[in-house]
């Protein structure tokens, strides 16, 4: 069979430039296009990435605005993609909802409608795990759904929406942390406040407690999970509206906890790492602004201090930040099995621990980042 021809839009973010590798190292793709607002010399791009998202496979394009479809979507051979992946949208936590309107929910329906009226057999999209209810035990596709934040709401809202277009075969990928090389978000920040603290000769403190679930995900599997699900996706055919969008949770076998970071963290940087527990998050969440206000501002300083010490000249992507939104005093858990069972696919780094961080650390020393 002839390789698939593959659209990666958001090609050039964390999940989307992995999976543009995944594709180039395994031979996976007939053709690979990769969309981004974003150019590559401004994408902080490692050397590994050159081939994979070269300039002859990227098109600068905005995804939701429907003038750019042709040099987004036209082929030289005048056949369509086979699969397309969307990586894309906003990322940023605690945006105002006008900034996710735009940047996600619009992007996700103008491409549904543009692959529906192509007739395009997988639309693929990374969602959240944010999506659910919190709860001990790990959450299935089918349980309640509870958005934690504006950016799950607007995932939300978009599947919802693309579930009504007629004839588009549509998969929404609701992943938990993911991490791995030159990762930016959640675990970024957690080992830039390590090195803070590290600095300030500190416990790094963490609100909650140690069996507070955050599970978690690699990015290389991430990445090929994305591929089978539009294999899948494009081998079963369309799937009936009323059953619901189709969605599938990925996540590794690690049932990651906060105390699984932790120790990871006390590893890498032989620090100490506490939590506050129920009662004091209980009361920290009274004035969880302040509080959070408070670490941001003490932590900012000490990072740019480090920063300035090491003589990085070009700070890279990363900083000790930490936004409210991703405070919450809820379990993120979720149950993977369906989409093993549906795919036979099963992730490569089943685990978390001290070597997740290293190989993060790791990378930031490679691009200069790391003071």
């Amino acid at each position: 069979m002839e390789k698939p021809a593959v659209l990666i839009v958001g090609g050039l973010g964390f999940i989307g430039r992995h999976l543009a590798l995944y594709l180039h190292e395994n031979d996976l793709a007939s053709e690979v296009r990769l969309v981004d607002k974003v150019l590559p010399q401004l994408a902080w791009l490692a050397p590994e990435f050159a081939e994979a998202c070269s300039k002859d496979k990227f098109v600068q394009a905005d995804a939701s605005r429907e003038q750019h479809f042709p040099r987004i979507f036209d082929r030289a051979n005048g056949k369509q993609f086979d699969y397309v992946i969307n990586c894309g949208g906003e990322s940023r936590h605690s945006q105002p909802d006008d900034v996710y309107e735009v940047r996600s929910y619009a992007l996700s329906i103008a491409l549904g409608k543009e692959i529906a009226r192509r007739g395009i057999p997988a639309f693929i999209e990374t969602s959240t795990a944010h999506v659910y209810k919190g709860g001990s035990t790990p959450r299935k596709e089918t349980d309640k759904l509870v958005p934690w934040h504006k950016l799950a709401d607007w995932k939300l809202k978009a599947a919802e929406e693309l579930r009504k277009i007629p004839g588009l075969q549509y998969c929404a990928m609701r992943l938990p942390h993911v991490y791995g090389a030159y990762e930016t978000g959640y675990f970024a920040t957690g080992i830039c406040l390590s090195a803070v603290h590290v600095d300030l000769q500190q416990d790094l403190t963490l609100l909650h407690t140690k069996d507070l679930k955050v599970n978690t995900l690699h990015v290389k599997d991430a990445a090929s999970a994305l591929f089978e699900a539009a294999k899948w996706l494009a081998r079963v055919g369309p799937i009936d509206p009323q059953e619901g969008p189709v969605a599938f949770n990925v996540v590794d076998h690690n049932n990651t906890r906060q105390e699984h970071v932790a120790n990871a963290l006390t590893e890498v940087f032989g620090l100490k790492v506490t939590f506050v527990g129920s009662l004091a998050s209980q009361l920290a969440k009274l004035n969880l602004d302040d509080v959070v206000d408070d670490m941001n501002e003490d932590s900012l300083q000490t990072w740019a201090e480090l920063v300035e010490k090491a003589g990085i000249t070009r700070p890279g992507p990363i900083s000790p930040f930490l936004e409210r939104d991703i405070l919450k005093d809820q379990d993120m858990s979720i149950d993977g099995s369906k989409f093993e069972a549906e795919t036979d696919w099963r992730p490569k780094y089943p685990n978390f621990g001290a070597d997740s961080i290293r190989e993060i650390v790791d990378s930031y020393k490679r691009m200069g980042w790391w003071p």
